[in-house]
């Protein structure tokens, strides 16, 4: 009951408050290191279960505190001392026992609490109940029938045992079938079966009443129960036998007219109506004065009305109302919602100072109203008296607390519905200012975020808390900092300049601490290269780029992380892993559709972290699609329909229906119809007589997936053909016989058995009538026809079942025989130097015998002008399809003789040729020269050499020679001319050249049409004339053996060259390098004629002269022509030849290829005179080159064959 308060105490009340307020610190958390009271820190919840399945249980009691508290408990309100119990297991340091679930748990049953004590004061724990339930059981008795009559009403009792909540009733068959539940049977609220009325199949003798307790895992049986329904008397008349009397509904439960419910704030309500009567009563719920709650539910068949979690507003009085049509019956239920206790003020801890003043404040709600009761350190008030302590009402005073006035006070509110407690630790000191935090922290920021450097303190009175930086005796402050309640600083936007030392100093009236923290500012972490969603082909490789910027200072602690869907990826480096990351780049080996999904790359650092996501798509076939129905079964047709399968990410374009029979290729699926990705479905056509299945696969742009499952077998009836062969071809191979083959019909397009065709003919420039045969091949030969007539043909189809379609007429030909006629008043005229027109008459149609094929031209080469001699070359053909009069032949060789020749064909073959015409090609320009070489090279001075043109094309005029100075810069000079008119020339000197300077050299041969391609050469002139200059004898007679050369200086070393007369290039028949005796050895040794060294060298020239001669002769007899592998062996690369130091050349590639050259055998010339190509006798003066540079010539007998020696000196000065 609450105290009237006075005036004179509201007054001392309200200066105390106002006292307080300065003075008190309340929800305080004391360091361990400053004494303190004790404080629970975890407990046991109120009511602790001994489930039977549970291995122990546990009676939790931690608290903390300085001094270190001691623990105690009580039972039922007696001394609990747990360590005197060896079946109890207690904890060191703490209060916690442990109940073990062995042996009769029913001793320790009963309501514990935990007392926790230092030398300053105890604090206690809420009230803990340990309940061990029993095994609920029904009692053992025998059940006597229930009898009752047809149509009346009844109640089977369950009468459940007691057993720990939630409770669980069901009704059920001794086979545990549940008893079936509608309007006329159901259960109450109690467990109990009611019936409305009885019927005659509720006679059974099987009722069974089960009892579930989940919480302990129990169910238990209650025995059988047997009802006997008794119907009319069979003597009654029929109208009557099976009649119930009809009545007005009455209550089964609840059986008296009003009730009272009370309920707890939060609880479910349950109010029940079960009315018997007939015919079965509907029950109907209403709230008097206020419409039902919104939350209400009507179960039960409405016999249940359920308002969950009651709230006050839910209070009031409900009516049910049973009825039909005789009558209703009703019941009031008033409902009451009451409340357990709740705080409205709930005492905290509080740290004050010594002298002030405490106010300690404690209240509770609650219906009904919750008793308070006030203990100090778990003794009641009354028990320890203190002279400074009031207590008015819900609020205790301490007046001028002292030190030893720290206690710990619990407050307690209890109703009928349940009990609060909660413990205030009152702390009475003073302390001068504690600084928690660690001395040097160090704290690191990103430039544009903030950060939070801490200080933590405790005192007593509380303490002013001020930061400065960098030794500053001023207090950091502006817009970006603030320093908050518990002493930490925080700074916004954190900027470069922010880097350094901070001071967090604390003052209060006992004293002031100070502790140092460091700042460093770093630069952010961010992605700058990230990668861009990706769609990756499955079984591939897939890489996915990331790379970051972040402050170096963190070079050691950056990380660059890899997540998929969130989840961080594993990665191991294993042989059998498939993720790998180098560089930055995540590579994933061997891509599947699991790897599908949101990658994220996390560059982290210590203090912040950046991320990108790109989402990776699997590109794969279609996945087959699935369940294949066939319907709409047809002769000819039947409608196919799938679902297709995932198409992984890549739309299906198209779905492929295949079909496999099984009479012609079983096994063998073949394509039968495509349709569009967007369907699901296709009539499919079909041909008779076969059995069908059929797949289908889809197509992507990835590729075609696997088909799916074939469908079941479908086979078509018989039918007649549905076309006929097609592609029929007509030929003539033989003259009076035409050749009719067409395609067959597949297998498959039979359509039933005994196929054969039937082949219709008849001519058709005449009147006559088909002549038919029936064949089972696919070809046919008609005997005995003119030569190359036109027929009809046309070939039909039938089996078993009937004829195919009417046949498509083709037209075609009987035999062809060879054409009998050339074509006439062929001529030609000439285009160009190479190309002639060549025109006829055409031959007429009548000596074609048969179809056109074109025309040909035969031609060949008979002499080259310029020379004298006839020659027949090779036959050139060209082929000129169709009805022409005329055709174009190119690729002639200028100022030459030929003759040919103009046929017509047709598909038997060639007729007869035209009479040969001859005509002459005009002179052209010639060809290139095959052979254009620097031979000599000095100061001032070159020596070019060139063979002819071997196809000269007309008669040679001369020879275009230019050159230009050409040394490396991009000025290159004029462009000199000299215009050679000796067509004989192959040799010439250029004077007057700048030393050591670059030249280009440019040769072209000429005819009175023009000048031919040109050919190059490159050579760089000397810086000094060269002291060993060639000197060439007079010609040899290749008769002789030696040759003596005088003139020589002694102790001179000098090379000799034996070499044809015309010698073009470097090559030679012998080379050697000799050395002159000094003048005083010569009188010694004698004359060089008398040394051995020399007559050896003459008798090897002599010898090896007789030997190329005896070959020539042999060669020239044979006739024979060395082929281009010969002459390439025997000529190797020009520029593989080792040149003279003094020469500098240089060869250029930009007009011609490099040119071939050879040491020449005088065996190895080719046959002349009897060849088609224009040769010119080997002389004394004039040679002809091969397009490998080696000449050709003929020997003749009345000619003498010369050679020329040369020799080049160079300077030895004696030893």
């Amino acid at each position: 009951m609450r105290m009237q308060r006075s005036p004179e105490l509201t007054a001392v009340l309200g200066l105390i408050t106002c006292i307080c307020v300065f003075h008190t610190t309340t929800a305080i958390d004391i360091p361990l290191e400053v004494e303190q009271l004790p404080t629970i820190t975890a407990q046991s919840p109120s009511s602790l279960i001994a489930f039977p399945f549970d291995e122990s249980f546990p009676m939790t009691c931690e608290a903390k505190g300085n001094p270190e508290p001691e623990f105690r408990w009580t039972k039922n309100g007696q001394e609990f001392d747990p360590s005197l119990d060896p079946r109890l297991m207690k904890e060191e340091n703490s209060g916690t026992f442990v109940i073990p679930n062995n042996g009769n748990l029913t001793e320790y049953q009963g309501t514990y609490r935990c007392y926790v004590s230092n030398k300053l004061g105890t604090a206690i724990s809420k009230e803990i109940e340990f309940i061990v339930p029993h095994v609920p059981k029904f009692p053992k008795e025998t059940l006597d029938p229930v009898v009752v009559e047809e149509g009346q009403p009844f109640t089977l009792k369950c009468n459940p045992p007691k057993g720990i909540p939630p409770l669980q009733i069901y009704w059920m068959t001794i086979n545990l079938q549940h008893i079936e539940q509608d309007e006329r049977v159901s259960m109450g609220l109690n467990g109990d079966l009611y019936f409305s009325h009885a019927v005659e199949k509720d006679s059974r003798r099987d009722y069974c009443c089960f009892a579930a307790f989940p919480r302990i895992r129990t169910i238990v049986q209650k025995t059988a129960m047997s009802v006997i329904v008794q119907t009319k008397k069979s003597d009654m008349s029929p109208e009557s036998a099976n009649a119930i009397l009809e009545r007005k509904p009455s209550l089964l439960t609840p059986s008296t007219a009003t009730s009272e419910t009370q309920l707890v704030k939060g609880e479910d309500l349950k109010l029940e109506c079960i009315a018997e009567g007939f015919p079965t009563p509907q029950v109907e719920w209403v709230k008097i004065g206020h419409q039902l709650p919104i939350k209400a539910k009507v179960e039960n068949h409405g016999k249940l009305l359920l308002v969950p979690r009651v709230e006050q507003e839910d209070s009031g009085k409900y009516m049910c109302k049973a009825k039909n049509g005789l009558g209703e019956a009703v019941h009031y239920f008033t409902l009451k919602v009451e409340e357990p206790p709740e705080w409205v003020i709930e005492p905290e801890s509080q740290l004050s100072m010594i002298g002030s003043d405490v106010l300690i404040k404690c209240s509770a709600s609650g219906t009904p109203q919750p008793t308070i009761t006030w203990r100090v350190n778990g003794e009641l008030l009354q028990g320890a008296p203190a002279p400074n302590r009031k207590v008015f009402d819900d609020t205790i005073v301490l007046r001028n607390a002292k030190a030893s006035d720290s206690a710990v006070y619990q407050c307690e509110a209890s109703n009928k519905h349940g009990t609060l407690l909660s413990n205030a630790n009152i702390m009475i000191m003073n302390l001068s200012p504690m600084i928690l935090t660690k001395e040097g922290e160090d704290y690191s920021a990103v430039e544009g975020n903030g950060v939070m450097m801490h200080c933590n303190v405790f005192s007593s009175p509380p303490s002013t808390i001020t930061w400065s930086k960098d030794d500053s005796s001023e207090s950091v402050e502006g817009p970006r900092l603030t320093i908050h309640d518990n002493g930490s600083l925080e700074i916004y936007s954190v900027e470069k300049d922010d880097t350094g030392q901070y001071t967090c100093l604390a003052k209060n009236t006992e004293g002031s601490s100070a502790v140092d923290a460091m700042l460093y500012v770093k630069d952010p972490t961010r992605i700058v290269v990230a990668q861009e969603d990706l769609q990756i082909l499955i079984g591939t490789t897939a890489q996915l780029s990331c790379l970051a910027e972040y402050d170096k200072s963190f070079s050691n602690d950056f990380e660059l992380l890899w997540e998929k869907d969130d989840m961080k990826i594993a990665l191991n480096n294993t042989e059998n892993s498939r993720y790998f990351v180098e560089d930055g780049i995540l590579q994933i080996i061997n891509v599947s559709h699991r790897d599908q999904g949101v990658y994220t790359c996390v560059a982290r650092t210590p203090v912040d972290r950046d991320t990108a996501s790109a989402l990776l798509m699997v590109l794969d076939v279609p996945d087959a699609p699935e369940y294949l129905v066939l319907s709409e079964h047809k002769s000819k047709s039947v409608k196919l329909k799938w679902i297709p399968g995932d198409d992984h990410n890549s739309s299906t374009t198209e779905f492929i229906i295949e079909y496999e029979e099984s009479q012609w290729e079983p096994g063998n699926w073949k394509e039968l119809l495509r349709v569009p990705g967007n369907h699901n479905s296709a009539v499919l056509k079909l041909h008779g007589h076969v059995d069908y299945r059929f797949r289908v696969s889809g197509l992507n742009a990835v590729g075609r997936g696997l088909p799916s499952e074939p469908t079941e077998r479908y086979k078509t009836p018989p039918a007649a053909p549905d076309k006929n062969p097609e592609n029929i071809k007509i030929e003539g191979h033989l003259p009076h016989e035409m050749d009719i083959n067409w395609e067959p019909l597949l297998p498959i397009e039979h359509n039933g058995p005994g196929l054969e065709y039937k082949v219709s003919y008849r001519r058709q420039d005449v009147e006559e009538d088909w002549k038919e045969h029936m064949v089972k091949r696919h070809s046919f030969v008609v005997k005995n026809t003119p030569t190359f007539m036109p027929y009809e043909i046309k070939i039909q189809a039938r089996n078993h079942q009937g004829w195919g379609p009417e046949p498509k007429i083709v037209t075609g030909y009987s035999g062809e025989d060879f054409p009998s006629a050339a074509p006439e008043d062929v001529a030609v005229e000439g285009l160009n130097s190479s190309v002639v027109k060549v025109s006829w008459t055409r031959v007429h149609k009548d000596k074609l015998h048969g179809h056109l094929g074109g025309y040909r031209i035969n031609w060949w080469r008979l002499r080259s002008l310029v020379a004298s001699k006839k020659s027949h070359g090779d036959k050139h053909t060209l082929t000129f399809p169709g009805d022409q009069s005329h055709a174009t032949v190119p690729g002639l060789t200028p100022f030459s003789e030929y003759s040919l020749i103009v046929m017509t064909f047709n598909g038997r073959g060639n007729g007869p040729g035209s009479h040969p015409l001859n005509f002459k090609t005009p002179e052209g320009v010639p060809e290139k020269n095959p052979v254009f070489r620097v031979t000599d090279v000095q100061k001032h001075t070159v020596s070019l050499v060139w063979a002819p043109p071997l196809e000269p094309n007309g008669i040679l005029t001369g020879y275009l020679l230019e050159y230009q100075l050409i040394n490396d810069t991009e000025e290159v000079g004029p462009l000199q001319t000299v215009d050679i008119s000796n067509p004989d020339t192959t040799k010439w000197n250029l004077r007057d050249l700048e030393p050591v300077s670059k030249y280009k050299f440019y040769l072209r041969s000429c005819t009175t049409v023009g000048c031919g391609p040109v050919v190059s050469e490159e050579c760089t002139t000397t810086l000094e004339t060269s002291e060993g200059l060639w000197k060439i004898s007079e010609a040899l007679n290749t008769s002789k053996t030696f040759h003596i050369i005088d003139g020589l200086d002694p102790g001179t070393e000098y090379t000799v060259r034996l070499i044809p007369n015309s010698w073009v290039d470097n090559s030679s028949i012998f080379e050697d390098v000799i050395t002159t005796e000094f003048a005083g050895l010569a009188s010694i040794h004698g004359g060089i004629s008398t040394q051995g060294w020399f007559i050896g060298l003459m008798c090897a020239i002599a010898l090896l002269t007789l030997i190329v001669l005896i070959a020539c002769f042999v060669n020239r007899n044979k006739g024979g022509k060395y082929s281009v592998k010969e002459k390439e062996d025997l000529h190797p690369d020009v520029e593989s030849q080792g040149m003279n130091d003094d020469t500098f050349c240089e060869y250029s590639d930009n007009d011609e290829k490099p040119l071939k050259g050879s040491q020449h055998s005088l065996s190895r010339e080719i046959k002349a005179g009897d060849s088609g190509d224009s040769l010119v006798d080997y002389g004394d003066e004039d040679v002809q080159f091969n397009e490998d540079g080696s000449f050709i010539g003929e020997y003749a007998g009345r000619k003498e064959k010369r050679v020329s020696a040369e020799i080049k000196a160079t300077i030895q000065t004696p030893a």
